[in-house]
């Protein structure tokens, strides 16, 4: 069974917090099941984009795997910004929580 989005969304802040990353919860989705997007700034221009991967990908059911929603390793922050547009036209219910670390770690469990 899979974690519910609101309990994965807490747990995920209070890791960033523990490991000395700023992260706050933008936009409150569905509690059970809603998407989950990440947005990872590194405060000097730079910025990344996670989501949901593909099922497909999915090693275990109740697996929660993101995938780097742009090819490029980085993006300028306003482009990471309407792609998160982009989504929320295609599905309001979803979660967007923001993180800043001058590192840029996601501390995300990524699909292969």
């Amino acid at each position: 069974m899979r974690l519910r989005a609101d309990f994965w969304v807490s747990a995920y802040l209070r890791r960033c917090a523990h490991e000395g990353a700023a992260a706050v919860l933008r936009r409150r989705g569905a509690a059970e099941a809603g998407a989950i997007f990440v947005k990872i700034d590194r405060l000097d221009g730079a910025a990344a984009l996670f989501g949901p991967a593909p099922q497909s990908e999915m090693m275990e059911a109740d697996a929660r795997l993101f995938t780097r929603l742009h090819a490029a390793e980085w993006i300028d922050p306003a482009e990471a910004e309407q792609k998160l547009a982009r989504q929320i036209k295609f599905d309001p219910d979803l979660w967007i929580v923001e993180t800043e670390d001058r590192q840029g770690r996601s501390f995300l469990d990524l699909a292969v």
